[in-house]
């Protein structure tokens, strides 16, 4: 998983509440468990008609948004089922960071695990930031994650929250199997040691038991 420690970037104005993931990725999109090549399926009904052509009023069709990698909305985001093809979809599309009021646990959950940052702001702030957006290119916002805050293009410092063992991995580039093998020499000291007393059993490393998680 890639780290996330600063990121300036164009972002996406997406001023919708509810935004489940079924939106975000439709569920005929979920025939595959490989997190790559679901960037260009991210909100399909949205971005495309029944015909596969754009469509030119959504966000991410114009001009600098293809190329977002923050996105600002409204409450509820992520809602829906817990597919986790929904992150795999955004963060593939290029998508790093989500603001909004709030976020669906599970999404929520989710993303940290996907190295996507979802910040939570109250809505008027959101408002704020979407204005921002709105101006395009040269109102670029930066998320500095290590001192937790997102700057807007006047250079206002908006503080947010963010639990410390969550900003600790992805600060690091931890996902789950990264944190086992933070323990590799503990846990290859362990199955050593265990296979000196029972040599019958099947012989296991840090490396295959993380993947095997």
């Amino acid at each position: 998983m890639d780290k996330f420690t600063t990121l300036t970037a164009v972002a996406a104005p997406l001023p919708l509440a509810n935004v489940d993931t079924d939106k975000i990725i439709p569920a005929r999109f979920l025939k595959t468990i490989k997190r790559s090549g679901l960037g260009v399926h991210l909100f399909d009904t949205l971005r495309f008609d029944a015909a596969g052509r754009e469509r030119p009023e959504f966000v991410l069709n114009q001009e600098p948004y293809r190329k977002a990698q923050v996105l600002i909305a409204h409450e509820n985001f992520g809602c829906g089922s817990s597919r986790e093809h929904a992150p795999w979809a955004l963060l593939d599309f290029g998508i790093r960071c989500i603001i909004a009021p709030d976020f669906a646990d599970i999404f929520y959950n989710n993303s940290f695990k996907n190295g996507i940052l979802p910040i939570r702001l109250p809505r008027a702030v959101c408002d704020t930031l979407i204005e921002d957006a709105k101006l395009g290119g040269n109102a670029r916002v930066t998320i500095d994650l290590e001192r937790q805050v997102v700057v807007r293009p006047n250079g206002e410092e908006i503080h947010f929250e963010i639990d410390p063992f969550r900003k600790h991995l992805l600060l690091n580039g931890l996902d789950d199997i990264g944190q086992t093998l933070q323990h590799a020499a503990s846990i290859d000291g362990y199955e050593a040691k265990r296979r000196a007393e029972q040599p019958w059993m099947p012989a296991t490393t840090a490396t295959t038991a993380a993947s095997a998680g």
